[in-house]
């Protein structure tokens, strides 16, 4: 009997499978009915993925159906190898967030009150803006308001 493979290791055959098989990330969202960004989020990891997309996605890759029990399991979010990401593309967001971070909470914080942008309440988009100097990244993120609520003890 096969050993199960764990969240990582899954992941890992994801990636491979998908090379292997000539799939683009895009190809296998519009096999499951959802977006781009979050299905390559979901199969690297990062989303439970509804167990009947992952057995779509396990036909398709031509993994064991026993990977989808894992993939439909709520995983640890947000985990990155080293504390400031080694990876350019990663560090580049990295370095935006760092340098327009605080330009951005100032501006939530005058335009909608004391709180935050949600990360669970979320979605967050892609696209490919043609540029007479080269093209460019456009990455929405869309995050509903929360605002802080500060409850006096009873």
């Amino acid at each position: 009997m096969l050993e199960p493979m764990n969240r990582d290791e899954i992941t890992e055959q994801i990636v491979l499978a998908r090379l292997a098989k000539g799939l683009t990330w895009q190809q296998l969202a519009d096999a499951i009915g959802r977006p781009v960004v979050w299905t390559t989020s979901a199969l690297l990891g990062q989303q439970p993925i509804p167990v009947e997309s992952g057995e779509i996605v396990a036909e398709l890759l031509g993994l064991d159906a026993s990977v989808v029990p894992v993939l439909a399991a709520v995983p640890m979010r947000g985990g990155l190898p080293t504390a400031v990401p080694t990876d350019p593309t990663i560090y580049r967001l990295y370095e935006a967030v760092a340098v327009y971070g605080p330009a951005l909470k100032e501006l939530i914080h005058e335009q909608f009150g004391d709180g935050i942008m949600s990360a669970i309440n979320f979605s967050v988009d892609l696209a490919r803006k043609p540029h007479a100097g080269g093209d460019r990244v456009v990455i929405t993120l869309d995050g509903k308001f929360l605002a802080y609520e500060w409850n006096s003890a009873d």
